[in-house]
């Protein structure tokens, strides 16, 4: 009888998220926890980085990020908060941006399992 791997709960997700988040683990967060047709949906506002579906897109998405970042000053994360299916982190990021100085930005980040795996993540600023 083969054992089936179980699903990971949404506060496992949250816990193993702020885990990687808290050592500064972005990629290794997306390849371990998010569905490869996840979606990363950005304010409206949002001044270079765009809404994108799929793990690979969202993968490209942080590389971008990375590449504007000239010097990285601090940031933080909030321990998670879980409802239901639903994961909101505090995020907040002090850096040097090329062409645009430094600037602190904080945010909410929302994530929704499904699964045991993240399928979409939405953040506000």
């Amino acid at each position: 009888m083969a054992t089936q791997e179980a699903v990971r709960t949404t506060k496992d997700v949250a816990n193993r998220l702020h885990e990687l988040f808290s050592e500064n683990k972005w990629e290794e967060a997306q390849r371990e926890l998010f569905s490869e047709n996840a979606e990363s949906i950005e304010p409206a506002h949002s001044k270079g980085m765009q809404s994108v579906k799929g793990l690979e897109n969202i993968k490209k998405k942080g590389e971008q990020f990375n590449e504007m970042v000239e010097e990285m000053h601090g940031g933080y994360v909030s321990e998670p908060i879980v409802a239901g299916n639903y994961i909101a982190v505090a995020m907040g990021i002090d850096a040097t941006y090329k062409g645009m100085g430094r600037q602190k930005m904080d945010e909410i980040a929302l994530y929704e399992v499904k699964d045991g795996k993240i399928v979409k993540e939405q953040f506000f600023y």
